[in-house]
């Protein structure tokens, strides 16, 4: 079987670091840990690649280099079909989360998320996998701090993480790359179990 896992973000060295480049980051550390090829670039998918085999099953990691809004450009040209499609992990920030958590969730809307909604119109369909990550900040007691309006939420997602949250992101980005190996290990529906 094949599998395809895609971190969403912006291509470029002055994102790299920002909230937005989260899906990103963790894809980058299942690489590393998990001794996946190099990444390559794709012309013909404008995008970063990497192959490696989890047991019998070949794994191919995908980082679109367009920007967010129209990554699913780059991912239709891996995922052709909804079969391949249910075989598909998606990684990215999501501002309905608080900082430091995580959820897989299949066959949702994209909430929003302009990455994500490129990717649903792409594919033509919704039941892909997305391992969502909080990127929200929080008050002392735990309630969100989300920006209010447009301008405000932009410059927050592509804004890099403040000290005590890029302290945070370590650990949640080590949980993230554990959580796309279960994913491939035992399956959707456990790996939803175990990380919800």
């Amino acid at each position: 079987m094949q599998y395809t896992i895609v971190g969403l973000g912006n291509p470029g060295e002055e994102y790299a670091q920002t909230r937005h480049n989260t899906g990103r980051m963790i894809v980058e550390e299942f690489r590393k840990k998990n001794d996946f090829s190099e990444w390559v670039g794709d012309k013909s998918a404008k995008a970063l690649v990497s192959k490696g085999v989890w047991g019998k099953d070949k794994v191919t990691l995908l980082m679109p280099d367009n920007f967010m809004n129209v990554s699913g450009k780059s991912v239709v040209i891996f995922v052709k079909n909804a079969k391949e499609a249910e075989r598909t992990m998606v990684v990215y920030d999501d501002l309905d989360l608080p900082l430091g958590s995580m959820k897989i969730s299949f066959n949702r809307s994209s909430g929003g998320h302009r990455g994500l909604e490129s990717v649903i119109k792409a594919l033509k369909t919704r039941a892909f996998a997305r391992l969502r990550i909080g990127v929200c900040p929080t008050t002392p007691t735990g309630k969100m701090k989300k920006p209010k309006g447009e301008e405000a939420i932009l410059d927050f997602i592509v804004g890099p993480f403040k000290k005590p949250e890029a302290e945070e992101m370590k650990k949640v980005i080590k949980k993230g790359a554990e959580a796309l190996a279960c994913f491939l290990e035992e399956g959707r529906e456990i790996a939803t179990g175990k990380v919800n």
